[in-house]
């Protein structure tokens, strides 16, 4: 294997995968001072899967991290209003300013990656896009030593580093490699249908439900809403050779009337996605020499918007780790994390189950806002130097 010029003999930290979980990771592990390679395979900038929610949790993050301003500078727009529409009923939740946000927000991913990227880089870590992961090395005694890459041009390169860490998504290249197993999982799952509109009023976050459907609005960047339609994934399954189109638009209607009339005025942006959706896991996320963080360690269904929110909360948890050193201090963060994530879990398992009625729903939602309140509180109390170096 040739070694690029540009590219070291050596880092104490290579990330692979550069979105929220791995750019934020990158980021706080060099204003540690560690020397940080983080890879991924897309272009920098680039778009992808996403409910793009921020919760308050995050947004307290990206303010602790220097960067909310950033987010905000992008023309991202206020959340200041959350509105729950149970069948005709809707219940209306002002966000409370604190000593640290008076709002949330939901960034495009074309935003919010490129900031934590450019974040990263200005604390020193070198990232690269284009670059795809073929293997790693292990010293005999099975301690993961580093990465082989491939470049964009096909030229693969031995890099030596103390941690490898696995921040590439649901089907993770890292954790198939080391052989990370799931020892917690959920069937339950909800399938979805997503689109761009341009025209919406600001509402604040909208989450619309009926037996068996649901639907969100979010307000994101340049006057855009993301709008999600989703069902349960056996009926996408036997829906979607309609189309993705005519599939948001028949749950929007059955969701609420209304919002499909007030969706319909507005002009579209691009296409529609489908998600037929995707099991839930907690996943073994700490070896010698290699860490997992964001999805590539724990995944929950994205119905409840919470995926990004996770993906900073453990970024911070394992540079922390990082710092800490030892097995005991990564056994630690795996530990930490699931013990935040597991009712957040159970209960958004069992929202994406869609087996509820509306009295259900509203107890599972009282349910997920107790288990946010204490994920924030817990973030709140990180007060390390790593969450807070600039």
């Amino acid at each position: 294997m040739s070694r690029q010029p540009g590219f070291d003999r050596h880092y104490d930290a290579i990330v692979v995968g550069a979105r929220a979980a791995g750019a934020a990771t990158a980021m706080l592990l060099a204003r540690q001072g560690l020397k940080v390679l983080a890879v991924d395979r897309q272009a920098y900038g680039s778009d992808t899967l996403s409910t793009h929610a921020l919760m308050r949790g995050a947004v307290a993050q990206l303010q602790r991290w220097v960067l909310l301003a950033e987010i905000v500078a992008a023309g991202t727009p206020p959340i200041r209003r959350t509105t729950f529409y149970y069948g005709d009923e809707a219940i209306g939740i002002d966000i409370k300013p604190d000593s640290s946000i008076d709002a949330l927000y939901a960034p495009r991913r074309t935003v919010l990656d490129r900031v934590l990227v450019d974040g990263a880089r200005a604390a020193g870590a070198r990232v690269e896009h284009g670059i795809a992961v073929t293997g790693l090395t292990v010293a005999p005694d099975g301690r993961v030593t580093g990465a082989a890459v491939r470049d964009r041009h096909g030229t693969v390169h031995g890099i030596a580093a103390d941690l490898v860490i696995g921040a590439d998504g649901r089907h993770s290249t890292v954790a198939r490699f080391v052989g990370a197993r799931n020892y917690r999982q959920s069937d339950h799952r909800a399938a979805a249908v997503y689109g761009f509109f341009a025209g919406l009023e600001n509402h604040g976050y909208r989450w619309f439900y009926r037996p068996g459907v649901s639907a969100g609005v979010i307000p994101t960047n340049d006057g855009n809403s993301c709008v999600v339609a989703s069902l349960p994934p056996e009926r996408f399954a036997r829906e979607i050779a309609s189309g993705p189109e005519a599939v948001f638009w028949k749950i929007l209607a059955e969701t609420s009337s209304e919002l499909a009339s007030e969706i319909a005025e507005a002009k579209r942006q691009g296409q529609f996605h489908g998600f037929p959706g995707e099991a839930s896991y907690f996943r073994r996320s700490f070896g010698p020499g290699w860490a997992l963080v964001g999805d590539a360690g724990y995944f929950k269904d994205p119905l409840t918007a919470h995926g990004i929110t996770d993906a900073f909360r453990d970024a911070e948890l394992l540079a922390r780790a990082v710092a800490d050193g030892g097995t005991q201090a990564f056994r630690r963060y795996q530990t930490e994390r699931d013990a935040l994530s597991v009712d957040l879990f159970a209960t958004t398992a069992a929202i994406a189950s869609f087996a509820w009625d509306m009295d259900m729903i509203r107890e599972h939602h009282r349910r997920l806002n107790q288990a946010m309140k204490t994920e924030y509180a817990a973030l709140a109390a990180l007060a390390t130097p790593v969450a807070l170096a600039a």
